[in-house]
């Protein structure tokens, strides 16, 4: 929680709140199913919750700022995202069912209000939103487009509607089809900790 309020030290106590409770509830709801590995779960918080957050250091999401988290897994980035950006509205889906129930148990246990969660393919969604965020869920080729349809044309935010991305490693393979219009971030100059020396973020205006 300490390496949240060294990035984040302006959290209110609701925030704080619900930051602090998330690592019982996915200790616990990971030994049931399990949605972070069972080695990585002690990292939870640089791991996943800080990685979730550098989307935060890219945008600052204008209240009503609709957000698709495709591919959700236990709930990241759209859980630390959806606490951090509380006037937003995020929807989280992902194809696998009891990884959904975890990111629902754990958004309900918080008391997230501006979240929800279903059960099924980006293929499936019809709805639009302003941006869709991801994290290494599929090649970037593939998830430009099945996602596309689902961005809306009102802008609200300081940069174009599109997708945040969250990658590791060598990328410009997968990038360079969209080089003249996608923005590469090194998540490296947000958060010193040696796990973020090879994390990058895509943004893609669509």
């Amino acid at each position: 929680m300490e390496l949240i309020l060294k990035y984040f030290p302006n959290l209110t106590e609701t925030q704080k709140l619900q930051f602090e409770a998330l690592y019982a509830l996915y200790i616990d709801w990971n030994e049931k199913i399990n949605v972070i590995s069972r080695k990585d779960i002690e990292n939870l918080y640089e791991h996943h919750v800080l990685h979730s957050l550098s989307i935060a250091e890219i945008i600052h999401f204008q209240p009503q700022t609709t957000i698709l988290d495709v591919g959700t897994g236990g709930g990241f980035p759209g859980i630390p995202l959806a606490i951090m950006f509380p006037d937003a509205k995020f929807v989280l889906i992902d194809s696998i069912g009891k990884k959904i129930k975890v990111g629902t148990e754990v958004a309900s246990a918080i008391g997230l209000k501006n979240i929800t969660l279903k059960h099924l393919r980006i293929q499936e969604e019809k709805d639009k939103y302003d941006f869709i965020v991801s994290r290494a869920v599929m090649p970037l080729d593939d998830l430009i487009k099945l996602s596309k349809k689902n961005i809306s044309k009102t802008q609200k935010n300081a940069i174009p509607n599109g997708l945040i991305c969250l990658k590791g490693g060598e990328l410009h393979h997968e990038i360079m089809p969209y080089k003249n219009i996608a923005d590469l971030y090194e998540i490296s100059d947000y958060f010193n900790e040696e796990f973020f020396k090879t994390k990058k973020a895509v943004y893609v205006p669509l």
